[in-house]
């Protein structure tokens, strides 16, 4: 066997993987793509306080445009975090609610968002801090 093959240069070594779910795929790369975009977390965090219509979420959102939330939100209907139901009327009505596994990720999204509050002040002062020490 190769000694540049990890899985063998592994076992030689007698090493774990580092990454941070052990050798298995854990998923972990899907979920962070999900919620790396501008507007799934803020999305999330929306619909943690209840059902929301298109409308209302777009108006709680700022910033977010009809087509980028229509696409964010069949993303997350697509991932399972989401359920959308349209109603038969005239014009459509259509509401957005977590599922359950939807409410457990946005419960850690809100603890993000709560953290963010907290921080950013902080976060603000280091940056221009760093900025002045080294970027001269």
């Amino acid at each position: 066997m190769s000694a540049t093959n990890t899985a063998v240069t592994s076992q030689l070594s007698g090493s774990a993987s580092t990454g941070p779910c052990g050798d298995d795929d854990c998923g972990i790369r899907d979920v962070l793509d999900r919620l790396g975009d501008r507007w799934t977390v803020l999305v999330l965090v929306e619909l943690y306080k209840g059902v929301r219509r298109f409308n209302q979420l777009q108006r709680a959102i700022p910033g977010i445009s009809q087509r980028m939330l229509t696409v964010t939100t069949k993303r997350l209907c697509r991932d399972g975090f989401v359920e959308r139901t349209a109603y038969p009327t005239i014009p459509p009505q259509v509401e957005y609610r977590l599922t359950d596994m939807g409410r457990s990720l946005a419960d850690t999204a809100s603890a993000l968002a709560d953290w963010s509050r907290t921080y950013k002040d902080a976060i603000a002062v280091a940056r221009d801090r760093w900025d002045a020490e080294h970027m001269q």
